[in-house]
């Protein structure tokens, strides 16, 4: 059985996922961990400080980033996935929506493939049907180069759920069991901040879809509007939305500061002894 399946089933608690972007331009952290050195001391510190899960990206999709074309995603993420496996026993995810990119991780033995588009990509469907990894379904409106030209919604929650759903049907049809499945609200992915804090304060709604809820709001532009621009206060004000985010049914957090969520989350456990 997949690995983050298995996660998922056995434990009770809430997972941390930790990202990894070996990119130059992310929003957060471009730059920092691009060479396989450097990444793989990233992890490891990750993974002390209570990963459960690493999620890999090598192409940004903040507002207004530019596509990466697959062969330049391929030589900044193969090498990565590569050194990862043979260091460390832990669940690797990708971020990527190109099918080439999704058939390269399976082959390397990653588990989940984390896609923005959720599978609407052509030839996406047809690269995961016959694998076993999980797969993210998240919900973006417009495209990460476009995606914050005037969003707009009737109701957020109600056209963020209606979007899953159908991606979630879109999978049955095609055979994918929805044991392999989560899904991710996509928080800051054509929405303003009035929409994501909307989104936000009714998470528990998308517990209907009867999925693992996968959420990420770790240093995002919600978070710096409530909280201003401090490093320090984005950092601790992300792990606190992170816990507020389990609380509202996450079963899995995807966070850049993985320590500060490790002890938000055992903190957030005291509430139920």
């Amino acid at each position: 059985m997949n690995s983050i399946r298995k996660l998922l089933q056995k434990n009770n608690e809430s997972l941390i996922m930790g990202v990894l972007n070996v990119t130059p331009d992310s929003f957060s952290d471009g730059g920092k961990f691009i060479t396989p050195k450097k990444a793989l001391q990233h992890v490891g510190m990750m993974i002390d400080d209570g990963a459960d899960i690493i999620d890999i990206g090598a192409e940004s999709t903040r507002p207004g980033a530019q596509k990466v074309q697959a062969d330049e995603e391929r030589k900044r993420i193969e090498p990565i996935i590569k050194i990862i496996k043979k260091n460390f026993n832990i669940p690797v995810s990708i971020d990527t929506y190109k099918p080439e990119i999704m058939e390269l991780g399976i082959d390397l033995g990653v588990e989940m493939i984390n896609d923005v588009f959720a599978l609407r990509q052509f030839g996406a469907m047809d690269i995961v049907a016959n694998s076993d990894v999980m797969l993210c379904l998240m919900h973006m409106q417009g495209t990460p180069k476009d995606m914050q030209n005037k969003p707009s919604y009737k109701n957020i929650i109600n056209d963020v759920s209606q979007f899953l759903q159908e991606r979630i049907y879109a999978c049955e049809e095609f055979g994918i069991d929805q044991s392999r499945l989560l899904i991710d609200p996509g928080f800051g992915f054509g929405k303003t901040h009035e929409n994501n804090l909307k989104l936000f304060q009714s998470l528990d709604k998308l517990r209907l879809l009867s999925l693992p809820l996968l959420v990420g709001v770790s240093r995002k532009s919600m978070v710096r509007n409530i909280i201003g621009d401090e490093e320090n206060d984005i950092i601790q004000a992300s792990a606190i939305m992170a816990a507020l985010s389990v609380l509202r049914g996450a079963k899995i957090v995807r966070v850049h500061d993985v320590k500060e969520t490790k002890i938000a989350l055992k903190i957030l456990q005291l509430r139920d002894n």
